[in-house]
């Protein structure tokens, strides 16, 4: 088993930055990709970022050249960082580890993060 625990949500203006970081625990040696999906209020959970092991990174389109995801495997831990946030970026976000062989599927309790115009 895996468990993740998100950090780093809150309140900020737009134009602002957060960073979120994503701690892994358990059997985390299984785990290959680390990603960030975010659930607005009325809409589909959306993937946001993902990142492997080996630190190969995809972003959405809706948030590229303003987050960035990052890994360091020494602490289990992911991050993500957004900038220039927006008001549409306001979202629960939450932290998903997937392991090699796609058995494993673990998900975060989710943090707010709330962006004012």
């Amino acid at each position: 088993q895996v468990q993740l625990v998100e950090s780093g949500g809150g309140l900020v203006q737009a134009g602002g930055s957060l960073r979120l970081s994503c701690a892994a625990s358990g059997f985390t040696f299984r785990i290959n990709l680390m990603e960030w999906h975010r659930q607005a209020p009325g809409k589909q959970r959306e993937l946001v970022a993902t990142i492997t092991r080996t630190g190969g990174t995809n972003v959405a389109d809706s948030v590229k050249g303003r987050f960035t995801i990052s890994r360091d495997n020494t602490k289990n831990t992911v991050y993500l960082q957004m900038n220039s946030l927006k008001p549409e970026d306001t979202a629960i976000y939450y932290c998903n580890a997937v392991t090699y062989d796609y058995s494993g599927d673990y998900w975060g309790q989710g943090t707010q993060v709330t962006v004012s115009s």
